[in-house]
């Protein structure tokens, strides 16, 4: 009797007639993880540059975090540095006597004599200055933004210590760029704000010289003949009679607040 097969039945017999002879005829295929077995040096080859490769990338991981984690901190300490010139003033460890009051121990190592100009060309040392309690300010008179700001704040605050608390202080104002700020054009800017300020100027070697002492960073930037820009630190130092410097302050400070530390720091001086 014939049976009947669907043609569905017999594909797959067929099906599996094929998948028995080529197992019967490839005995030799054999799977693995790399390469052929027979040549086990080309496998462990294999897997030492997989290792290698391993290792490698791990090592480019770390450097990915690494170096730009250096270069934030480096930027940090820069950025910390340059606006906490008032925390970072070397402080002398010895004791020494201020003349109008205690000996000071923790006073700020910077200062140191000088030999300047002012606007009607007369010689202006640190010895000359002594007996005058003094806010200084290093600056140029082509400062676009901050240099007026502050010589504006210097003005407001010895009026509030002059007006409010009988206590005068002498404003000192020394140029940094003595290319452009000759004294009649220093006078005239300084007149702006108040009479009072006493401008300085000098040789570029005299310049760098105090620059260097009250640790006042600045340099030419942008520069295209006469029209370029001065890098200059701002703060304002006071300094007291002896010449001393006691304190600086940075732009951080109002003009309130600048007349509130001098006050402050007259007074301590003065006990």
């Amino acid at each position: 009797m014939l049976r009947l097969m669907c043609p569905k039945a017999s594909s797959m017999i067929f099906r599996s007639s094929i998948l028995r002879n080529r197992s019967v005829s490839s005995p030799s295929f054999q799977c693995r993880g790399y390469a052929k077995a027979p040549n086990y040096k080309d496998g462990r080859m294999i897997r030492n540059i997989l290792e290698e490769e391993e290792e490698s990338s791990t090592s480019q991981s770390w450097r990915n975090y690494i170096i730009p984690a250096a270069i934030v901190v480096l930027v940090g300490a820069g950025a910390f540095i340059h606006n906490n010139d008032e925390k970072r003033a070397i402080l002398k460890g010895s004791e020494r006597s201020t003349g109008i009051g205690k000996a000071d121990t923790n006073k700020p190592a910077i200062g140191g004599p000088f030999k300047l100009f002012d606007t009607k060309n007369h010689l202006v040392t640190d010895s000359s200055l002594q007996g005058n309690w003094i806010l200084l300010y290093f600056g140029y008179t082509s400062s676009p933004d901050v240099g007026p700001a502050e010589v504006a704040k210097m003005a407001k605050a010895i009026d509030i210590l002059e007006s409010q608390h009988s206590l005068k202080i002498k404003p000192v104002y020394i140029t940094v760029d003595p290319q452009r700020d000759s004294p009649d054009q220093l006078q005239a800017y300084l007149e702006e704000f108040d009479s009072r300020i006493i401008g300085l100027w000098g040789t570029s070697a005299a310049l760098r010289q105090i620059a260097q002492e009250y640790r006042v960073f600045f340099k030419k930037v942008d520069e295209e003949g006469q029209d370029y820009l001065v890098e200059c630190s701002q703060n304002m130092y006071l300094v007291d009679p002896n010449m001393d410097a006691l304190r600086c302050f940075g732009t951080e400070y109002d003009a309130s607040q600048l007349a509130d530390g001098i006050l402050h720091e007259v007074k301590k001086a003065t006990k």
